[in-house]
């Protein structure tokens, strides 16, 4: 009998000796500070800290948008270091939702065309009908033919929920997801995002200031000064 539990003990994100700075010349900042970290897969972990300790650099690292300098960063099994540009932006495609603090919605594009763009990059062929079921899934069934600036926050949010859903990524990603809505939309939100994590067995990292939200997460990945302060699972 083939043993299919191998592929399942390799983690969803393995970070090892990762260091990363930004800016140039005098301006330059050490940012990550040698960080090795193993999410597994179907894990949900809440990255907190203080304003500047490297919390949503990491998580961009951990998306593939930003490099790092020296370590290692492999997602599923893969080293996304070794990969090029185009191999790097398909990789994510399929592997990586990501949901930011400002939505990041294209503004001229309707809220199913923002949800069946990345279904369309992935070869989707019915990537319209999927993004219809999404925006469904996150209360916008009648929205669809809305532009961004015609939506609530909250709205615009849950279309980049939806978006970042769609292609059934292993990994989601989000940074700040409520920090510019009122509570309840932003419970709101969050309660979204873990519902497609449990759904559908989605790894979840997500930056937060919020120590409740955090507490929802597995394991609580604490960040000082660009480096892991200390890792506790909840019990």
């Amino acid at each position: 009998m083939d043993d299919t539990s191998g592929a399942y003990r390799v983690p969803a994100i393995a970070l090892s000796g990762v260091n990363l700075s930004l800016g140039r010349g005098a301006s330059r900042v050490h940012i990550l500070k040698d960080v090795t970290l193993s999410v597994r897969r179907g894990e949900a972990v809440g990255l907190v800290g203080p304003s500047g300790s490297g919390k949503s650099t990491l998580l961009m690292v951990m998306a593939g948008l930003e490099r790092a300098d020296t370590g290692s960063v492999a997602i599923a099994g893969e080293d996304i270091g070794k990969l090029g540009e185009d191999a790097l932006a398909q990789f994510r495609g399929r592997q990586i939702g990501i949901v930011f603090q400002s939505f990041h919605l294209i503004p001229t594009m309707t809220a199913i065309e923002n949800v069946a763009v990345p279904l369309e990059l992935a070869g989707v062929v019915d990537a319209f009908e999927r993004a219809e079921r999404e925006l469904a899934a996150v209360g916008l069934a009648e929205r669809g033919t809305h532009y961004p600036a015609e939506l609530s926050g909250g709205e615009q949010q849950r279309v980049a929920v939806a978006r970042a859903l769609a292609p059934r990524p292993a990994i989601l990603v989000a940074d700040e997801p409520t920090g510019n809505l009122d509570e309840d939309t932003g419970r709101h939100v969050i309660d979204l995002l873990f519902a497609g994590h449990i759904e559908h067995g989605t790894t979840l990292v997500l930056v937060t200031h919020d120590a409740s939200l955090a507490r929802r997460c597995d394991r609580v990945v604490r960040m000082r000064s660009g480096r892991i302060d200390q890792a506790l699972t909840q019990p």
